[in-house]
């Protein structure tokens, strides 16, 4: 081959060469918050304040993610977890959130804590066109892609919970009679609507109900007072602290009522043992995860993984507190979003891609639970068991499956 031609073939090698990196580079999409190197996730969390008892979400959260970095990250990128408090307060929240996208420039806002907070911070997170994705609140606001195409849910959401009691009340307890108390506020509302919704035409069962302020220093006066309608039957919908007062209160002052409690204040160690076990034997909830606290489950993989993880990471938690789970199953939802994105970590892709789950099983959801979603769909878990507590050992004991229709 003479110079010449010698020349001319490396030109045109090397130019080929340029074209497809240049193509290479191209294909590779980015939003603020993403890079080649890592993906920049911010979150909010009542890390103080009166629900506090929710800081471990939060903190298991930045423990998986320092797991999946220790393993190499997502498509080689590592996780930047920027996690704030807020105290519980909506004008905190949203002072946070103005943070995080405009100082930190996360690329979205993950597993936001609280109804009040995540409605303050909704309007300006869709403005921004900043996902706010899989809100730990399970308010039916945040399953409404029409009206808020940036917002997803997680947990399933209040209302359906309400009519799935309210379904296993009318089969079981037909003739009861239902008094309520609720915590003031958005989630509040949607739990006792779903509640009646689900009473239908014996809605008039709900012979009494009285709403709290989640910075009331005690409940105590609201149990007595709803102890003397004469009702048999106490449905409970609000933050941990002040369940707990209401199981210790109504065991205090002997009333015998079928007790049923909001899942989101179901943790053996964050509510029950706080009460008294003894006090809350017999209380009826929901599970969409497992409780590693179910002798059961000692034996199952997800339960034996998240053991290890929870040893390895996390040593100093209270592994009786269930927050930890809900946490770890949500960050495991988000990390298989992050790994359909690809290199395409824009924030439109993102939520295109949660948009998009179809029968995804995350680890320490319950068995036959998957996550599934669509653009029209933004409720990831639609389906619950009922569950009671054995306060003999300290477990709760699943027993009957849920479903529930939009």
């Amino acid at each position: 081959m003479s110079s010449r031609l010698r020349i001319f073939v490396c030109a045109l090698l090397a130019l080929a060469a340029a074209s497809w990196a240049k193509e290479s580079v191209a294909q590779k999409k980015y939003d603020a918050g993403a890079s080649d190197t890592e993906i920049k996730v911010g979150n909010i969390m009542p890390y103080s304040g009166p629900s506090s008892s929710y800081a471990l979400i939060g903190q298991t959260q930045a423990a998986y993610f320092k797991r999946i970095n220790d393993e190499g990250g997502i498509n080689g990128r590592k996780i930047v977890f920027v996690s704030y408090d807020d105290s519980y307060s909506p004008p905190k929240a949203v002072e946070q959130a103005r943070k995080l996208v405009e100082s930190d420039e996360v690329l979205l806002v993950f597993s936001p804590l609280g109804t009040a907070s995540n409605l303050a911070i909704q309007k300006y997170l869709n403005t921004k066109k900043v996902p706010q994705l899989f809100v730990a609140s399970g308010a039916t606001r945040f399953g409404d892609p029409q009206r808020f195409p940036w917002t997803m849910g997680w947990a399933p959401n209040y209302q359906s919970e309400g009519r799935i009691y309210a379904k296993h009340v009318l089969e079981h307890y037909p003739d009861g009679k239902i008094a309520a108390l609720w915590q003031n506020g958005d989630a509040g509302k949607d739990q006792m609507k779903g509640l009646r919704d689900g009473l239908g035409d014996k809605a008039g069962m709900l012979i009494a109900d009285a709403s709290f302020e989640v910075s009331d220093p005690t409940v105590d006066s609201h149990i007595a007072r709803l102890r003397d309608s004469g009702a048999n039957i106490f449905f409970y919908w609000g933050t941990p602290k002040a369940a707990a007062q209401s199981i210790r209160k109504i065991a205090e002052i002997g009333w015998k009522p079928t007790f049923f409690l909001s899942s989101t204040s179901s943790s053996i160690g964050g509510v029950l043992k706080p009460a008294g076990l003894e006090n809350a034997k017999g209380i009826v909830s929901a599970a969409y995860y497992k409780d590693p606290n179910d002798p059961t489950m000692k034996q199952d993989p997800d339960v034996q993984q998240w053991d290890a993880f929870m040893e390895k990471y996390l040593p100093q938690a209270n592994k009786t507190d269930t927050n930890a789970v809900y946490g770890y199953a949500a960050a495991a939802t988000l990390a298989e979003v992050l790994r359909r994105c690809g290199d395409d970590l824009t924030r439109a892709n993102v939520m295109k891609q949660a948009a998009n789950l179809k029968a995804v099983r995350i680890d320490m959801l319950l068995t036959g639970l998957t996550i599934n979603t669509g653009p029209d769909d933004f409720f990831p878990i639609e389906q619950m068991q009922l569950m009671r507590f054995d306060g003999q050992t300290s477990d709760w004991r699943t027993h009957q499956w849920r479903r529930w229709q939009r």
